[in-house]
């Protein structure tokens, strides 16, 4: 049931934030909090709705935290707890996965995804939201940039499902076969060839981003909109891809 999944995120937002783990985006400690639920919620939403076929969720979720652990080496911080941390789920996972691809013996369920989402969001707070440089005004853009580019394929699958569920009149929240993978699949890929398609775009989201990682500290307006074209290079493939898919779905739909 919606309401009490919904619940469930709004607590571990609260945990985090009671904790001191929080999205400083402006100088005021509400509107913080507000961002943090909202990324918090929208994380956790976004893992668990990419859990819709094969070895998606699991994969993608691999990269992205190899990702920040590359970020966290890159920084010297060899023996950090968080790298302990980091290299234990990215094992887990990794054993999972080998059960979770085409053809899965094993399913991740809403109890995995969820805890797998927090996480994620937890270890993003720390290490992806930090970027903000001083004296830039009410909200710095550079902030934005690297933990959109990281969780790239969740977002744009969220986003995109949301959007047109919300444009049908149809909850954003009700399940269907209408993701962007499901698309990949009607556009005439196999499951494993559809995980293999998101797997290789989080890798160049990644490299992307450990590419920004490392000019964070010279970053200029240019590398800003740099970044930005490739999320709506991305964003748009994905929309024709989609619009291809939902063509051939009703084109077999008819025969």
């Amino acid at each position: 049931a919606p309401l009490p999944k919904f619940l469930g995120q709004l607590g571990c937002a609260f945990i985090m934030i009671v904790l001191g783990v929080m999205i400083e985006i402006t100088p005021f400690y509400i509107l913080n909090a507000l961002f943090t639920v909202f990324w918090v919620v929208g994380i956790m939403n976004s893992i668990n709705m990419l859990d819709n076929m094969d070895g998606i969720t699991s994969s993608i979720s691999v990269v992205i935290l190899v990702t920040i652990l590359v970020m966290i080496l890159l920084t010297g911080m060899l023996t950090s707890f968080y790298v302990i941390i980091l290299v234990g789920v990215i094992a887990a996972l990794c054993g999972f996965l080998y059960f979770n691809w085409h053809p899965a013996k094993m399913y991740m369920g809403d109890g995995g995804s969820q805890f797998l989402g927090a996480f994620l969001a937890f270890v993003s707070i720390l290490f992806l939201w930090k970027f903000k440089v001083p004296d830039t005004g009410f909200i710095c853009l550079q902030q934005f940039l690297l933990p959109i580019v990281v969780f790239l394929v969740p977002i744009i699958d969220t986003t995109t499902v949301f959007i047109r569920r919300i444009a049908r009149g149809q909850s954003p929240f009700q399940g269907g076969r209408d993701h962007t993978t499901h698309h990949l699949a009607y556009c005439g890929l196999k499951d494993n060839q559809v995980a293999m398609t998101f797997v290789a775009l989080s890798i160049v989201s990644a490299a992307f981003a450990i590419w920004m990682y490392g000019k964070m500290s010279v970053w200029s307006f240019s590398y800003s909109l740099l970044v930005i074209a490739y999320c709506l290079l991305v964003f748009i493939g994905m929309q024709i891809l989609y619009e291809k898919g939902k063509r051939n779905k009703k084109m077999k739909d008819t025969l």
